[in-house]
């Protein structure tokens, strides 16, 4: 499994630093490249549910092969002949990753359920630190050459198909069937939501298009939620939608991607600006910045290993409300401090320590709170809160900077940035909100019973 999400993090992490200069080789613009990362939050959002449901009706296994055979052919595809139809192509086909976590924490639920908690922990750390290092190997590879870095992910793909191969099934039990019309119509509504999120900065959100959009998205996704109540066989149950437990996990999760996720690209942006030029900023070049992300994911990496005890001194609800402050703390430590490296640097990690954290706890929760035939949509919608979430907060940064920038200038004043930090920090402080209702399954123990049991059911 950490072989599996290893090869998650490496094809998360390696494109983004590539992609300018790949663009420039293959002819693809400042829009073109901003379309191919479009394609892939798309993507992203439109796979996240379907590949969750197919894994929890016809096996987590068999699903988990065939997604694994789709990044791994974007990645070859990319690598073998790069040009701007593969590279859309490409980043398609890797969208599938999106299922790699819910389809395996299926199968540990199924076949190892004691160790699911450290389980998810370690995978979450793995694939925080893949991202960091595939941005890292990328770069050192693309040195001379920038299409070289495009290979990275291939050999991870080699040891991954093989780790499918190698993984067992889980036995949780299966039925139903699949339901294509709710699938259009959940496509439709959340195709139409991440274009809304990713595109109504740049369009104005207030410009037809935008509105034709969140009303495109309203309908699509009310007459799904009408098609799901009607049907025999849901494709995400709505009793599933109005798990209070989840709902709340799910919110959670949103509000704490809003930020930590959502500011990544500023982040960048900030530690690459010139203060000569701008009056702020770190002055610092490309593989300086991939380093102190390296930084902020090997602090993502101790929070999730920490997280699992956590859980068992605190209880779940605490650590979920700790995981939000200390995302608001770092946040305001950046609009408090950030005028020297060390200071910025010291808020980033605060940052990535409650990463690790919220990520972890909050994927172990959301397969904990449904039923075992129905851990791999949980864990999904999961995911897909995390997704729109991250766009969500990458959007909100993007109009800050917008309505702090001159006319007719790309110069970001750094008013932008005090506000973009200032909305992660009231985000996380939802969240914590959200976290503080948040009631575990586990409260309510059953009543110790001295009889024993059959054989079998121990185990």
């Amino acid at each position: 499994m950490a072989v599996v999400i290893l090869f998650s993090g490496i094809v998360q992490g390696y494109l983004t630093p590539l992609l300018p200069e790949v663009g420039l080789r293959l002819d693809i613009d400042t829009v073109g490249q901003n379309n191919i990362y479009l394609l892939s939050q798309l993507a992203f959002a439109v796979m996240t549910p379907l590949l969750s449901r197919l894994g929890d009706l016809y096996g987590h296994r068999k699903v988990l092969r065939v997604a694994l055979a789709m990044v791994a052919g974007g990645s070859l595809l990319i690598a073998v002949r790069p040009s701007p139809v593969t590279l859309a192509v490409g980043v398609v086909l890797q969208g599938a990753l999106v299922g790699f976590f819910p389809l395996l924490v299926g199968i540990l639920r199924s076949r190892a359920p004691e160790r699911n908690r450290t389980g998810i922990s370690l995978l979450v750390g793995v694939l925080l630190i893949a991202i960091g290092v595939g941005g890292l190997v990328a770069g050192a590879l693309s040195e001379r050459h920038a299409e070289a870095g495009l290979w990275t992910a291939v050999p991870f793909a080699v040891l991954a198909l093989i780790a499918g191969i190698i993984l067992p099934d889980s036995d949780a039990p299966r039925g139903g069937r699949f339901h294509y019309p709710a699938a259009a119509l959940l496509t439709a509504g959340l195709v139409a939501l991440v274009l809304l999120l990713a595109q109504g900065g740049t369009w104005g959100w207030g410009a037809p298009r935008t509105l034709a959009l969140a009303v495109a998205a309203v309908a699509a996704l009310t007459a799904w939620v009408a098609v799901e109540r009607r049907s025999a066989h849901p494709l995400v149950s709505v009793r599933l939608l109005s798990n209070p437990r989840l709902a709340v996990v799910s919110g959670y999760t949103f509000c704490a991607a809003f930020g930590t996720i959502g500011f990544l690209g500023a982040n960048a942006l900030f530690l690459g600006s010139s203060r000569s030029a701008t009056g702020y900023g770190m002055s610092l070049g490309p593989q300086a910045i991939a380093t102190i992300s390296l930084a902020m994911v090997t602090a993502g990496f101790a929070g999730s290993a920490l997280t699992p005890r956590l859980a068992r001194r605190l209880g779940d609800r605490l650590v979920l409300a700790s995981g939000g402050a200390l995302i608001a703390l770092g946040f305001l430590g950046m609009v408090l401090f950030h005028d020297t490296l060390a200071q910025y640097v010291a808020s980033a990690l605060v940052v990535g320590l409650a990463t690790g954290l919220f990520e972890s706890i909050t994927r172990t929760l959301s397969a904990e709170v449904v039923e075992e035939r129905e851990t791999a949509l949980a864990v999904g919608l999961n995911e897909l809160a995390l997704s729109l979430g991250a766009a969500m907060g990458a959007a909100v940064i993007g109009a800050f900077f917008a309505a702090n920038s001159s006319r007719g200038s790309a110069l970001i004043a750094e008013s932008g940035y005090l506000w973009g930090w200032g909305a992660c920090a009231c985000a996380a402080a939802v969240g914590v909100a959200l976290a503080l209702r948040y009631r575990s399954p586990h409260a309510a123990v059953a009543t110790y019973s001295p009889q024993p049991t059959q054989s079998g059911e121990l185990a």
